[in-house]
């Protein structure tokens, strides 16, 4: 009887632990830079959390590929909290992807969710999105 209960309670112990880790939020797009199509991609890769200095600190894994190559890596960005969308700029150096260049990229976080929602390449100042 006690080792039944025991094993029902692990059970449920594991299936809640398992409810309480959200699968990834990712972001997915494809730009044209320079006539090459660059996938860029964002996942978000833990919870936020708050740096006491009115940002959130998200994790993410950012991936950006072209036919030259590809670049992946994690790093944290920091937003603004308390806002519906916050944004952060970016700088992504293209050299890792076979391109010339660097992709200004402007961020959005909004429902758990990192996405780009401006592109600007330099040099030349040139609009991408």
């Amino acid at each position: 009887m006690i080792a039944r209960t025991l094993t029902i309670f692990i059970v449920l112990a594991a299936g809640t632990a398992r409810a309480a880790v959200p699968a990834p939020s990712c972001s997915q797009e494809t730009l044209l830079v320079q006539g090459t199509p660059v996938t860029i991609g964002y996942c978000v890769t833990g919870a936020s959390r708050a740096n006491g200095a009115a940002e959130i600190i998200v994790p993410v894994a950012l991936t950006y590929s072209a036919p030259g190559g590809a670049v992946r890596r994690s790093t944290e960005l920091h937003f603004l909290s308390g806002e519906r969308v916050s944004r952060v700029l970016q700088s992504l150096d293209l050299t890792g992807v076979g391109l010339t260049g660097t992709l200004h990229l402007t961020l959005d976080y909004s429902d758990g969710r990192v996405q780009v929602e401006g592109a600007l390449l330099t040099p030349g100042a040139i609009t991408i999105k």
